[in-house]
Formats: structure tokens, sequence, C-alpha cells
């Protein structure tokens, strides 16, 4: 089983449960059964396949055993993997972020599409911007976690910076997320312009869908659907939460939100006329 270079532990645990979880079926035991034979909850063998939760190396033999895994080379490359996932990713250095899990897969995404109906994205966000979110959004957060949340932002925007292989973007954000004045309009028309000199890039796509084009495929709210270089990394869409988040991997919900987010696409506005009409919103809040 080949193991590549630098991947960062949320990818890793990600692969890595996927692999133990290959072996169990290819047993014929479910997920229940394991977790008698270990004494341990269901939910624990559940989490552990899905990479939602750290696994050591002894986790990692003790499955090969119940698996019967003879071949010594995957049971040591499956403990590497093991050792490797519970390494820090650069976000760990930020402290507790509750959506941490989400940087680990964006870090690692060859390509990002989201649907946004209240604010601009993240990636896409200034620093007075994101700022301004962060103290709207979270009216009870002290200055320092503000702070360190927009830092977090920030930091994440490298990957669509990058010259070499950057993150392949594309975003269609409802007319909402561009009249709503946050921070106000200096700082809108500031985050407008933005956006704008952001689209011309080859590797992103801004479209934006207007009010006048009714209901549409997005009402149901933000998502995004990352996909990755690896083969052997399934797609995820990921549905953003209050207090918890939801990651989706079985490919008849990937592909029910891909067939989705192509609907949002043919019917938002035209990269071209994307432009036009970020611009004459952003002539909107310089006259305010």
């Amino acid at each position: 089983m080949p193991v590549a270079s630098h991947i960062n532990p949320t990818v890793r645990r990600r692969r890595l449960g996927q692999e133990l979880r290959r072996l169990r079926e290819l047993r014929g035991l479910t997920a229940e059964e394991v977790a008698e034979r270990l004494l341990v909850s269901q939910s624990k063998i559940s989490r552990l396949e899905n990479g939602r939760r750290s696994i050591s190396q002894r986790d990692v033999r003790d499955l090969c055993g119940v698996y019967e895994v003879d071949d010594r080379r995957i049971v040591e490359s499956l403990m590497q993997m093991a050792k490797e996932s519970r390494q820090q990713g650069w976000w760990h250095a930020f402290g507790d972020i509750p959506y941490s899990v989400y940087i680990g897969l964006e870090t690692d995404a060859a390509s990002l599409r989201v649907y946004e109906p209240q604010v601009i994205p993240g990636l896409l966000q200034t620093p007075a911007y994101a700022e301004a979110v962060c103290v709207g959004a979270l009216p009870e957060a002290s200055t320092i976690d503000i702070e360190k949340r927009v830092q977090v932002r920030l930091r994440r925007q490298e990957r669509i910076n990058e010259e070499r292989s950057p993150l392949r973007l594309w975003a269609v954000l409802d007319e909402a997320a561009l009249r709503r004045a946050v921070g106000g309009p200096h700082t809108m028309v500031e985050q407008l312009t933005h956006l704008n000199e952001l689209g011309q890039r080859p590797h992103i796509t801004i479209q934006v869908m207007p009010f006048a084009m009714g209901a549409h495929p997005g009402v149901n709210g933000q998502y995004a659907i990352l996909e990755f270089p690896d083969a052997a990394d399934s797609s995820v869409v990921y549905l953003e939460g209050v207090t918890s988040d939801l990651y989706l991997e079985k490919p008849h919900d990937v592909r029910s939100y891909s067939v989705m987010y192509e609907h949002l696409r043919a019917e938002a506005l035209t990269p071209d006329h994307t432009r036009e009409f970020i611009e004459a919103v952003a002539k909107d809040f310089a006259r305010a």
C-alpha cells in the first residue's frame, strides 16, 4: 500500500479509516461485531473509520489482529499512518478551533465548490471584513478569540495564493452576501473590489445568484464540496452548523450535492456579468 508524503494529519486519518473499513468488510464483519471482540463501543469503531477520531498504533494493531492481517508490511504501513495521523497541523498552533476538521480537509483539497447565501466565503474575505463577520456572528466572543479566528481565516487563504498548485475555487454567492453591510460601507467597497480582483485569477471563479432568480437549488443553505488530488480520498460535502458540523462522504450524497451545484452554476450570472454586478453594488456602497 503506497504511502504519500507531506499529507496533513486530517487527510491521513481519513485515509487510514477508509483502509480499516475496507479490511473489516473483507472479513465480513460489522462494526458491532468488531467492537464486541475488542470490548469497546461501536461508536468508537465508527469514529475511527470515518476519520473523526485520532487512532493509536495500538488500535491499529488490535484491529489488524481481528481482521487477520498477516502481511507485516501492511500492518507496519497502517501503524505508520496512525503515527502520522496524530501529528498536529498548522491550525493547532491557534488552539481550539471548532472547525479544525474542515481546515485540515481544505488545506489538502485540490478543488472547492462553495455556495454561500449570507456572507462572502472566508477564503475571499479581506481582514476588515473577516473581523466584522466574526464580531457580528460571535457577540459573546472575546477580543483575543476574534483575533485568533481572523488570523486562522487569513492563514487559510494561503491555499488560493500558492503559485505552484493553488486551490481551484468556484464560489456561487447569493446577492444577499454582497448587499449585507458587514463592517459598514467602506469595508464593503474594499471587500467587493477585492472580490472582483480575485475573480480575475484563472483558478478562481465567482458567480452571483441575483434576487431576481427567485427560488433556486441553494435556498436550503450554505454548503461546500471538497475534492482531493489523490483518487484514494473520496470527495466530501461540508455543511456548517452552529454547534457542530456535518460531513457527507457517501457517493450518493456527494453526487446529489454536485448535481445541485451544477444547477446553481447554470442559473447564476456568468463570471463576466457577475463582475459588472459586483461593481454596481460597490458603487451603491460608495454613494452611501
